[in-house]
């Protein structure tokens, strides 16, 4: 696929593309043919080094695999690694967590993006929630742990992830942004800004049967604008940048009056700071993001 693509579009010689793989699945031969083909940039799920959380976790690697296959990574060459890790897993003590964020310093990776485990519906921790942290120790944890990635040299600069100067995940960028992109394959997610400004969602089919068949699109729907406001800030507070007032409406068409009410609600929670021409979020508003988030649907 990236042959055809290279064959009918101009790309930059500095392309940033990532493929995300499993330390339980993939090999050396594959991470060779991976940087062969083009392939810049490696994300390896790892999630934890504890071996009991990722038989939890219903993970199927073990802890050795995960290191393993991170120095292999940075051995064959790529320019970015990647480490996915998540906190707040199952009674998870505050120096597990930390344990977890210093083997992946060990390793190196130019890049850590750090999740707090989150209960989904319809999956087995949703039908069966397990035991998960208090706030005081999510707390804790959160804190000790950013401060042990600034000190080793990380930046922050979205909510959950941290990388060395330079090594920011670009396409990552764009979405937190509220750029547009366009999805290729089974499952994958498009986002389309029409010349009038609208913006459209696409959504293909999971299963590769179906898709192989030729029925690619499981849905396909205009934006309202009702729900734009809140589309572009729950992507756009994640990234800890200031945001220029004018790019609200020239991404969503919608004048700023239109979320006035709710910008200033932000304001008075100290949520967020407000120039003559920029926001940005606040401490406050980072820790109480869905709060801040809210307050646009």
């Amino acid at each position: 696929m990236l042959f055809g693509i290279s064959k009918h579009l101009l790309l930059l010689s500095n392309l940033e593309i990532t493929i995300e793989v499993n330390p339980g699945t993939v090999t050396e031969e594959h991470l060779i043919s991976y940087k062969n083909i083009g392939i810049t940039r490696i994300s390896l799920g790892v999630q934890t080094f504890n071996t009991k959380q990722l038989i939890k976790l219903g993970r199927i690697h073990q802890p050795t695999e995960a290191t393993n296959t991170a120095l292999l990574v940075s051995n064959i060459g790529f320019n970015s690694l990647n480490l996915d890790l998540m906190y707040g897993l199952p009674n998870q003590t505050i120096n597990q967590s930390l344990n977890d964020l210093r083997n992946a310093i060990a390793l190196v990776p130019q890049h850590i993006s750090w999740y707090q485990l989150v209960i989904e519906p319809k999956t087995i921790f949703g039908y069966n929630p397990p035991q998960l942290p208090n706030e005081e120790i999510l707390w804790d944890i959160y804190n000790q742990g950013h401060e042990l990635l600034i000190t080793s040299g990380y930046q922050q600069y979205e909510i959950s992830n941290y990388a060395k100067p330079g090594y920011q995940c670009l396409h990552n960028i764009n979405y937190w942004r509220f750029g547009d992109y366009l999805g290729i394959g089974c499952g994958a997610h498009s986002k389309l800004t029409q010349v009038d400004g609208t913006v459209l969602r696409i959504v293909k089919k999971k299963h590769p049967l179906v898709y192989m068949d030729g029925k690619y699109v499981e849905k396909y729907y205009q934006v309202s604008q009702i729900d734009l406001p809140f589309e572009y800030f729950m992507n756009r507070f994640r990234l800890l940048e200031t945001i220029p007032r004018q790019e609200f409406t020239k991404l969503t068409s919608l004048n700023e009056s239109t979320i006035r009410f709710a910008l200033d609600q932000a304001l008075s929670y100290g949520y967020i700071y407000e120039s003559d021409t920029t926001w940005t979020i606040t401490e406050h508003g980072k820790l109480f993001l869905n709060s801040l988030l809210e307050l646009f649907i």
